[in-house]
Order: structure tokens, then C-alpha cells, then sequence
């Protein structure tokens, strides 16, 4: 998993990185709700750890305006409180999970994997794109000409024009969220794929769906409406 730790403690923080990447994980820490804002503004994430207390706001007014801005992704709220009265309102605010200090490892490790399980399990489906179908759960696209096979990075990079289509996508963005925010190679690797995914457009036959450059911006997804008959 991806995991984006958002813990203020620097005790706590480092040994949630230690262990969740120990047991395999990728971690991002922050320690703010500002720092935190702008991580999943510029990264896709599995799961998100948040600490109910930050120094700038609280984790309740942050996972509010998370989810108000449309942000699905699982949240376990980690807190010292642990009457019932404030698990009930971490979870209408939009967090997933709830986990009282101090914890077992163990038993967040076995929390995060499931709420990942049943995130992936809602994110297989096919999503419509002119005429085309986005075949997330076998990594195809199938259009008029038949299904062709996306790597794991066109892939990944088609599901964040798909987010937003029509939007502007800056090629720092696109970098910071198919390679990782801490990506350090070749900036043109955007460019190259952008290349390679409309090839697999043109194969599969589309007519009404492509990615326009912008000049000194970068590129967006256009998906033309179906022909009046």
C-alpha cells in the first residue's frame, strides 16, 4: 500500500514509518494539516492515517473538507480520545476507521489492509469514456477495435486523467501522482507516456476521446459527446 502518515508527534511518526515499511509498505509523512493538504493534492494514496490533534487544525475539520472536495480515500483516524461520543462524529465526518493511543501494530496493520480490500474491491468496475470502457479490474480499454492491455503506469496515468476529464493536468502533478512525490528521475517520463497512452487510444478504435497538449501547462483529457442521431 501507499500509505500517507499525518502525525504531529515526531515519536509516533517515526515509528509508523518504520513499521509500515517494514511490513512492505511505501510511507509519506507530514505534520501538519497544511503539509498534509498538499501531499493528497499532488499524490494518490491507499490509505491515510490522520491524527485527530495537529498543530494548525484539528483532523475533524480536515477529513470535513476532505471529503466535502469529493477526496474517497479510506482514512483511520488515530486519537487519544475514546469516548464513544467522539468516535460516532469522527465517523459521520467521514473517517473509516477509528483507533484509540496507544494501540497494537499489529491490529492497525490488519485495519489498514482491510479497509484497502474493500476500497479496491469498489474501484474494479468499468468506467464510460466517449466510446470507450475503462476496464479497471483487467487494465484494458475497449473500444470499436477491440480491448487492448495497459501497463501498470498507463494504467495509472489514465486513471488520473479519468478523475477529471477536460481538466488541465500539470506535468508536475501527473509525475507526483503516477511516480511518487519523491521522484527523482526524468521529468520528460510524462511526456513519454502521454505518448505511449494514445497510442493504446488509437488502437482501441477511439473516435470521440483523446489528450490534448497544453502549451506550457500540460495535457487534459477530451471526451467528446456521443453524435446526435
Amino acid at each position: 500500500m501507499k500509505v500517507l502518515v499525518i502525525e504531529d508527534e515526531p515519536r509516533m511518526s517515526q515509528l509508523l514509518r518504520r513499521g509500515l515499511t517494514e511490513e512492505g509498505h511505501t510511507v509519506d509523512t507530514c505534520d501538519s494539516a497544511a503539509r498534509a493538504t498538499e501531499s493528497v493534492r499532488y499524490a494518490d494514496y491507499d490509505v491515510i492515517i490522520l491524527d485527530w490533534g495537529l498543530p494548525d487544525a484539528d483532523g475533524i475539520t480536515l477529513l470535513r473538507t476532505w471529503r466535502a472536495e469529493g477526496l474517497s480515500t479510506p482514512v483511520l483516524m488515530l486519537t487519544a480520545r475514546g469516548s464513544s461520543g467522539e468516535k460516532v462524529l469522527a465517523l459521520r465526518t467521514g473517517a473509516d476507521d477509528f483507533l484509540v493511543k496507544p494501540f497494537d501494530f499489529e491490529e492497525l496493520i490488519a485495519r489498514l489492509e482491510a479497509l484497502h480490500r474493500r476500497a479496491s474491491a469498489g474501484a474494479t468496475g468499468a468506467t464510460a469514456l466517449g466510446d470507450l470502457q475503462f476496464q479497471r479490474a483487467r487494465r484494458q480499454l475497449i473500444g470499436p477495435s477491440g480491448a487492448v492491455e495497459l501497463t501498470s503506469r498507463e494504467f495509472q496515468l489514465l486513471s488520473a486523467f479519468a478523475e477529471r476529464p477536460g481538466d488541465i493536468r500539470t506535468r508536475s502533478e501527473l509525475l507526483s501522482k503516477v511516480w511518487g512525490a519523491h521522484y527523482e528521475g526524468d521529468a520528460n517520463v510524462v511526456d513519454v507516456y502521454v505518448g505511449y497512452l494514445r497510442l493504446k487510444l488509437e488502437t482501441a478504435g477511439a473516435r470521440r476521446v483523446s489528450i490534448a497538449t497544453v502549451r506550457g501547462s500540460g495535457y487534459r483529457l477530451l471526451v467528446a459527446p456521443s453524435p446526435e442521431r
